[in-house]
């Protein structure tokens, strides 16, 4: 279903003693993401809200999320991903996360409460960005003037958070996240779960992928990820940044994610007070060939460089006209190529390109685009950068950089 590729190996003892953290971080419970795939309540939550809100959810044509980074970046990517589905519904997908006053009045242009489901999905409730756009929701549509007003709204956050206390207070309906469950790692919680099985999405498929991954990983059928960790790990003082180059427009919000993800859990003070972390760029092929490859076959040698792709075979098949144009006909070489031939081939190409300037690579091939298979993804990443965190003697869990920003802000509008 997916196929990786990382061909640069380590020694047996630092990739047994790797796992043995790994596992011993598992155990610890220190992060509830490891159980996600096999936690089953999102799934029971998910489908008995659909079941008893199947008279609401067959009047709306508008999913509006209120929430942002964790809350919003996985779930935007998984919709990206599999909106080409049959199964996906017709509804208009909608994410208020920013507070830029020109996106919040463009994104609600059109937006009616009567044929709108809004969720609001964070782990207290106390984000400025998630609270002040609920206030601004509520107060536009009147969400809390009636019951009937009042069955448009959903919360998804921590148990007893502040958000869920008051959600209790209003009569809403909500689910909760583990509460050792960080934002960035919640895909596989209700927070992706539940709206994902609204949009018509097979979210059982979901977290099967992810637990066959997870079991692969743990039986050590997918030692490629230690191997890369501990890779990156050894070279990280020479080589700070890694850049996630994904063949398809259908990976732009995925990539986002991932850039949240590596950012956030690996840019820390380690247990010797020593600033560490790798810095990730997300880039688009072929489109970024023509900006950023430049600086990575002839920029400062500091980036390995993962390759995502798509198998050809498993796109739509236009293909280039056999035309033959005056003054262009040095361009007749991809006539009557598929264009999902022409980018694997470009794609390829910039790979050759790259590691022949001895630039550390690896490749990722997603056979079948699916739920299942982006389940697989997403916890590939999630164990990658829990591997790194170890190597980096860091909590990969926490965020207190961004808490730190979160108290000015509150000190400067006070």
């Amino acid at each position: 279903m997916i196929n990786f590729s990382f061909e640069h190996k380590s020694s047996q003892a630092q990739v047994d003693t790797l796992f043995s953290k790994i596992c011993a971080e598992k155990e610890s419970q220190k992060s509830g993401y490891y159980n996600l795939p096999f936690d089953k309540a999102a799934l029971d939550w998910a489908y008995q809200y659909i079941s008893t809100h199947r008279e609401l959810l067959e009047q709306i044509s508008n999913l509006v999320i209120i929430g942002i980074g964790g809350s919003s970046l996985g779930l935007k990517a998984i919709d990206c991903l599999l909106n080409h589905l049959p199964c996906r519904k017709k509804l208009n997908l909608i994410f208020l996360e920013h507070t830029d006053p020109l996106h919040i009045t463009q994104s609600l242009q059109h937006i009616k409460a009567e044929n709108t489901l809004f969720i609001a999905i964070s782990k207290s409730g106390t984000t400025i960005e998630t609270s002040s756009l609920l206030k601004f929701v509520l107060h536009t549509y009147k969400l809390l003037q009636n019951a009937q007003n009042k069955a448009h709204l959903l919360i998804i956050t921590d148990t007893n958070s502040p958000l869920e206390q008051w959600a209790k207070l209003e009569g809403l309906s909500y689910f909760n996240i583990p509460p050792n469950v960080g934002g960035r790692f919640s895909i596989l919680s209700a927070v992706g779960v539940i709206p994902l099985a609204i949009l018509g999405f097979d979210a059982h498929a979901l977290l099967r992928g992810g637990g066959k991954m997870m079991e692969m990983f743990f039986c050590h059928k997918a030692d490629h990820i230690l191997h890369k960790a501990l890779i990156y790990a050894a070279q990280a003082p020479n080589t700070p940044i890694n850049v996630l180059f994904s063949y398809s427009s259908l990976f732009r919000h995925f990539n986002a994610w991932y850039v949240q993800l590596w950012g956030e859990s690996l840019g820390k003070i380690n247990a010797h007070a020593q600033k560490v972390g790798l810095t990730p760029i997300a880039l688009i092929g072929s489109i970024d060939q023509h900006s950023f490859l430049q600086l990575i076959i002839q920029g400062k040698m500091d980036k390995s460089v993962t390759f995502l792709s798509l198998d050809p075979a498993h796109k739509e098949q236009p293909s280039i006209p056999a035309l033959e144009l005056a003054f262009l006909e040095s361009t007749n070489f991809v006539n009557a190529k598929s264009f999902a031939t022409l980018l694997d081939k470009q794609r390829i190409a910039t790979m050759q390109t790259i590691r022949n300037e001895g630039i550390l690579t690896d490749c990722i091939e997603v056979m079948n685009l699916c739920e299942e298979s982006v389940g697989m993804l997403i916890v590939y990443f999630e164990l990658l950068t829990s591997c790194m965190g170890i190597l980096f003697e860091i909590n990969a869990y926490d965020q207190p950089g961004v808490e730190y920003g979160k108290q000015r802000l509150k000190a400067l509008l006070s």
